[in-house]
């Protein structure tokens, strides 16, 4: 069995798909204001570039930068809408393309993006934001009032912050699963949770994760693991692997090529089952064969928090 590291993460923005010059900074662009969304279509209006929009009856937006410091020496740049006067937003429409003058721009107003993990907390805070990079927007430098502050000046749980965030980003992120469970979503993988499962997904490879609980009290893990695997197809010697956890739990993983696809794709089905009768259940599908120290990968991170361990 290949015990080859995963694939590397890409190393472009997820937002628009440039070169990352250091992939320690993870850049999320806001399409809209979340105003914009109760109206229709017709009721928004630019004068011109991309980062600046007036919506009727609502107000006048520019899109500025929110940076957001990470655990693990990484930055989250966060391309929000910024609500402004009528005043600033002329000015800033006046000056957008000037050279000497865009420098200068200072912008001030209200988060208008109910950004996760602190949503309404921070909808509506109050940010300065001025010119770092003449090439670049506004950066948010100054928070006013206490949700403010804290977003700029505090270190956020990365992996807690990154999965929050649904679309591909450039890096690895650990995903809660609730009930203590957690899993490493790939680097490039969307995420979404339908039909009781969270599922990862890329062009050639796709992830689904449950949870399940042993209704039987006092059955060991291998004949919980029994059951859960009680319709699985038979595999050949060589296609199936069997960890013992420290903690007394259990994981088994089996792969295969199935024929009745319509075409070549591989699957791999995993479980992890705790003593508590706590489990979960990890399917991967990928088109070749390389990458199944991928899914080995995936399924291996698999783990549970040690602290939501409850006795039987």
């Amino acid at each position: 069995m290949s015990t080859s590291a995963p694939a590397p993460a890409p190393t472009t923005c997820s937002c628009c798909g440039d070169a990352l010059v250091d992939e320690r900074r993870i850049d999320v662009r806001f399409g809209l204001p979340d105003a914009a969304f109760e109206l229709p279509e017709e009721a928004r209006r630019s004068p011109g570039p991309s980062a600046l929009l007036a919506l009727d009856g609502a107000g006048f937006f520019v899109r500025c930068l929110l940076p957001v410091r990470l655990t693990g020496d990484t930055e989250l740049v966060l391309g929000a809408w910024v609500e402004v006067d009528e005043e600033t937003f002329l000015r800033a429409a006046e000056i957008w393309d000037d050279e000497v003058a865009y420098p200068e721009l200072l912008v001030r107003g209200r988060l208008a993006n109910a950004v996760r993990p602190w949503g309404e907390e921070v909808l509506g805070a109050e940010f300065t934001g001025r010119i770092s990079d003449p090439e670049e927007l506004p950066y948010l430098v100054e928070g006013h009032g206490p949700e403010a502050v804290r977003l700029l000046g505090e270190t956020w749980d990365r992996d807690d912050v990154l999965a929050r965030f649904p679309h591909p980003l450039p890096v690895a992120v650990r995903t809660d699963l609730d009930e203590g469970w957690s899993v490493e979503r790939t680097a490039g993988f969307s995420a979404r949770f339908e039909n009781g499962a969270d599922q990862f997904a890329a062009q050639d490879r796709s992830v689904a994760v449950g949870l399940f609980q042993d209704t039987e009290p006092g059955r060991a893990p291998e004949d919980f693991l029994a059951a859960l695997l009680g319709r699985a197809p038979e595999v050949p010697e060589g296609q199936h692997h069997t960890e013992r956890l420290p903690d007394g739990g259990v994981r088994y993983a089996f792969w295969f090529t199935p024929r009745d696809t319509g075409r070549t794709r591989h699957e791999l089905t995993a479980y992890a089952v705790e003593p508590d009768g706590s489990a979960a259940g990890l399917f991967c599908s990928y088109e070749e064969p390389e990458q199944q120290p991928w899914a080995l990968h995936v399924w291996r991170s698999l783990r549970r928090d040690a602290g939501a361990v409850t006795s039987r």
